[in-house]
């Protein structure tokens, strides 16, 4: 389970790189959490994430971000229908150069024969 676990956060990084919001909506189950700066997200159906998805990336651009690489992705648990994942990502510019690093715990879950993200804690500045 855990390197399908792995390959779904590698497909939500590609599509987030991308800014594919309908590929990066199609590597999470619903409903998604995200808890973050603070604040805790609750997102229902994935035609909420898309719209949510899009109206984020002129703030990403605005911060000179780039693209996002993983230093690391550790399995912490594993299970038959979930894996916690601790993750550290780089948020980098066009030069490649790293101005945000944060750690992050993602649960991977099976719900109805589909691997998806479905809770994000990150400790994003």
């Amino acid at each position: 389970m855990s390197e399908i676990a792995k390959n779904c956060a590698r497909a939500f990084i590609t599509a987030f790189n991308a800014q594919d919001h309908e590929a990066l909506a199609d590597t999470l189950n619903y409903p998604h959490l995200r808890l973050a700066n603070g604040r805790f997200a609750q997102v229902e159906t994935r035609e909420d994430f898309v719209a949510i998805s899009k109206s984020v990336e002129p703030k990403l651009r605005e911060e000179g971000w780039h693209h996002t690489t993983v230093e690391s992705m550790d399995v912490v648990h594993e299970g038959d229908d979930k894996v916690h994942l601790a993750i550290r990502n780089h948020r980098c510019r066009n030069d490649d150069s790293i101005y945000n690093t944060f750690d992050t715990l993602w649960i991977v879950t099976k719900e109805n024969d589909h691997w998806g993200i479905q809770f994000r804690s990150s400790y994003l500045r």
